[in-house]
């Protein structure tokens, strides 16, 4: 396992994804992580505390630098309840729940997140601007309407299947309306 590799790897597929995904500060930024598809395993059997401490730091530093906030959801057996910094539930007005990740828990990138951020609580529901699925983790569920997938160059960190979605707003009115630029699909 080569994590300076997964550490370049998933900033240079993070970079990507932030420029494709037109985000702003204040918006959430989903992760899906699985640190055992990134060895080459299957999911939830071989868990890496060290391969999700590198890719959460890598996402929560250059996410920070531009604003945005970090959301780490968990695996099912959490339900895909997700770990956010305690301002943003507050925020947003995001219902608190009390449970404590494990490594097979919650996952090695939740374990990352509440080592990492300042005030980390678990969230049940989120509703993020855009999201990273390393591993598919299936985030769709965090990500507001209309889902839109991104495509990153890169389509892999380590061993692991990578996806991304990024939203915009729903266009309604039918023919005889007119809307605005879309950020995202710029043509």
């Amino acid at each position: 396992m080569d994590l300076q590799e997964i550490k370049s790897q998933t900033e240079a597929i993070l970079l990507d994804v932030l420029e494709k995904s037109a985000l702003s500060p204040g918006d959430i930024f989903v992760l899906g992580l699985s640190s055992s598809e990134v060895l080459g395993g299957h999911i939830g059997r071989n868990s890496s505390l060290e391969v999700g401490q590198v890719i959460v730091r890598t996402l929560l530093d250059r996410l920070q630098e531009r604003g945005i906030f970090l959301a780490v959801q968990g695996c099912e057996h959490l339900n895909r309840a997700l770990v956010v910094e305690r301002e943003l539930a507050e925020r947003k007005a995001l219902e608190i729940v009390n449970v404590l990740p494990t490594l097979h828990a919650g996952g090695s990138g939740q374990l990352a997140a509440f080592e990492y951020m300042q005030d980390p609580v678990e969230v049940e529901f989120i509703c993020a601007q855009a999201g990273l699925d390393i591993g598919d983790t299936a985030i769709g569920m965090h990500v507001k309407h209309v889902q839109i997938p991104v495509r990153p160059t890169l389509k892999a960190v380590g061993a692991a299947h990578v996806t991304a979605l990024a939203s915009r707003p729903k266009l309604i009115g039918g023919a005889r309306a007119a809307y605005l630029e879309d950020k995202i699909r710029k043509g």
